[in-house]
């Protein structure tokens, strides 16, 4: 049964000089502006539903009906951050590594850098998913959102709406009501109702269809990975003989992917995945990463020869979803890393001279996977 909510605020009139004159000069009545009223009636305490919207103008009652839904108690105060500590510390203290930065990635907020970081020096768009990370984590189990995705880019606004909601719908039992301004994030949210205060007219079901990006794979060289080294955790050689791939949006960059082959031409590694801030969140990575891996394991390669694909990574977020996809095989993983004896051994024995130079010799956890087909 939908919740009946009447809102009916009233303000005294002020006959100070200035509003006076305000009121005269424009011919302003007296109760103009000291009453709003308004009435609707929502399925907040209804239990088939997870997302609901609140959208219309500002000044339409958004606020004012998103506090009477559960009572000020539910309604989201931004959280307080520590100066002196990066958002990996601050974010679920008491919750499990794992947790916290699957968490931080489910919103689109990947960068292993910005975990290091203090809240108070990230960026907007950074600010706005490490909050909703918290949120997830830490939030109740019922809770009405303000303002949201207003303070952000509308590519971000999107890409982090669709990517929250999402992450969301993934925790059982909890309920968010998220109010906007603005109407182009409805598609991306695909709200189980939506309230538009500017007719208050309700619509309930999820009739909207999150909208397909469409993304164009060009095969490439190294000239575009400066665009998107910046935004990947290690610095490391260009890889030898390695076939690029990016990922395109409406002509802007998206992603990057680059696979070399490795002894026999049996097995290609894939390696410097790079999806740019913006487009975090969204899946595009995985996709990106099945596409080129079954082109590989068709043949489809400057080698026309079938390759099946390994990746090795040490994000937690990248290993979570790689660990839910059928179509990517858990090979094994490395704890503590490796050092850069065997690969100095080799280098030397190769060369027939001692090498100058070793890889390795770092701390990094390991995982690695295979593709073994059947992406969809």
């Amino acid at each position: 049964m939908s919740k009946p909510i009447q809102i009916n605020q009233a303000v005294p009139i002020y006959k100070g000089y200035r509003s006076t004159r305000v009121r005269s000069l424009f011919n302003v009545t007296p109760e103009a502006g000291a009453r709003f009223q308004a009435e609707c009636a929502l399925p907040v305490d209804e239990a088939d539903w997870q997302v609901g919207l609140i959208v219309g103008p500002s000044g339409s009652g958004k606020s004012s009906i998103g506090r009477a839904c559960w009572g000020a108690a539910a309604y989201h105060e931004p959280f307080a951050w520590r100066p002196d500590r990066p958002i990996i510390e601050d974010i679920g203290q008491d919750l499990d590594f794992n947790a916290v930065t699957g968490a931080l990635s489910a919103v689109g907020l990947g960068d292993a850098p910005a975990w290091l970081r203090p809240y108070q020096v990230l960026s907007t768009g950074e600010k706005f998913r490490a909050e909703l990370a918290r949120l997830l984590l830490e939030g109740p189990r019922q809770v009405v959102v303000d303002e949201f995705t207003s303070v952000v880019d509308r590519q971000i606004a999107r890409i982090g709406a669709a990517a929250f909601t999402k992450a969301w719908r993934r925790t059982a039992g909890r309920q968010v009501i998220l109010l906007s301004c603005h109407r182009d994030i409805i598609e991306w949210v695909s709200p189980d109702w939506l309230l538009d205060t500017e007719d208050m007219s309700l619509q309930r079901g999820r009739l909207w269809r999150r909208p397909d990006i469409a993304i164009d794979i060009l095969a490439t060289n190294w000239r575009p990975w400066p665009t998107f080294e910046p935004h990947h955790y290690l610095k490391l050689p260009l890889m030898v003989g390695a076939s690029n791939y990016v990922a395109l949006h409406a002509g802007e960059p998206v992603a990057h992917l680059a696979v070399s082959t490795c002894v026999g031409l049996k097995t290609a590694r894939m390696c410097r995945l790079v999806v740019m801030p913006e487009w975090q969140g969204a899946g595009v990575g995985l996709r990106f990463m099945n596409y080129v891996a079954e082109r590989w394991l068709r043949g489809e390669n400057r080698y026309s020869k079938p390759m099946t694909t390994v990746f090795h990574t040490s994000h937690p977020g990248l290993t979570a979803a790689l660990l839910r996809q059928p179509c990517w095989m858990y090979m094994h993983g490395r704890v503590l890393g490796e050092g850069g004896q065997k690969s100095y051994v080799t280098m030397s024995k190769s060369r027939g001279r001692e090498s100058r130079c070793r890889y390795g010799g770092h701390m990094r956890a390991v995982q690695s996977f295979r593709y073994v087909g059947g992406a969809a």
